[in-house]
């Protein structure tokens, strides 16, 4: 799918991957939504695209992915705003790191759990349920295609840390999805793939002592420094252009393999 004039959701666009995709999509010509539950962050990244790339070019939208009224309602301000999506880039998520038991001998609580798991899985299901209805009454362009949409997953997936029981499993249930929907989806013409990307210099790990940044980026191979957002927002920007890519999990880690602790 060509992005030129296309127009785009990206959920957590309001920082991290999320700004950095959205920013990507903006400059390569979409028209984007900025989905985030923190609606002052979306609404200053929507108007420094505008003021960048021309007015209209990005809207903010204040979205909760796990509730169904807030994505509906946000769907529909994008729509009235740029017109129907036809890409989805789900990228918002939350972790935390809770050992199944305690230092005090406590069993960890299941709430966080459950928070972890809601966000991460059901609420980028829940998204995207709703968009693929959307997208699947739109006219085909070439190849038949509809729509195109992304999951973010992490490395986690495939290799979490002690601690990460909640987080390996909302995006181990991420991959675990992308075939059978990509599948599912087939029919309507809307492609399905996820990125799991490794460890990044996102706003959340900058808060971390400059020498446990420097440990962490020596403990990827190559090249040894931790990924760039710009990098990540270039490889889901390409997972839209290339047409035959569905179904598809793409690690982006520079050969990281995470150790259990």
């Amino acid at each position: 799918m060509n992005i030129q004039g296309q127009a785009a959701i990206v959920t957590g666009g309001a920082s991290g991957l999320g700004e950095a995709t959205a920013r990507e999509l903006a400059r390569l010509g979409a028209k984007v939504a900025v989905f985030d539950v923190n609606a002052e962050l979306a609404a200053q990244v929507a108007a420094d695209l505008n003021a960048q790339h021309g007015e209209g070019t990005a809207v903010a939208c204040a979205c909760d992915i796990t509730s169904p009224d807030s994505v509906t309602a946000a769907l529909a301000l994008a729509t009235a705003a740029n017109g129907p999506a036809r890409i989805l880039l789900n990228i918002a998520g939350i972790g935390t790191a809770k050992r199944v038991v305690g230092k005090d001998g406590n069993a960890a609580p299941l709430a966080d759990f459950a928070r972890v798991v809601n966000v991460n899985l059901i609420g980028a299901y829940n998204i995207s349920r709703l968009f693929a209805a959307d997208c699947a009454k739109l006219s085909p362009l070439e190849d038949g295609e509809r729509g195109v949409m992304l999951f973010t997953a992490s490395v986690a997936a495939f290799d979490g840390q002690v601690g990460q029981q909640a987080y390996s499993a909302s995006k181990g249930g991420l991959v675990s999805m992308t075939l059978p929907m990509a599948r599912d989806l087939a029919q309507h013409g809307i492609r399905v793939n996820t990125i799991a990307p490794g460890l990044f210099a996102t706003p959340l790990m900058k808060t971390l002592p400059e020498a446990v940044q420097a440990s962490l980026a020596a403990s990827i191979p190559f090249p040894s420094r931790l990924g760039k957002p710009e990098e990540f927002a270039a490889l889901a920007c390409h997972t839209i252009t290339n047409t035959h890519l569905n179904g598809e999990t793409i690690r982006l880690d520079g050969a990281l393999r995470m150790a259990p602790r």
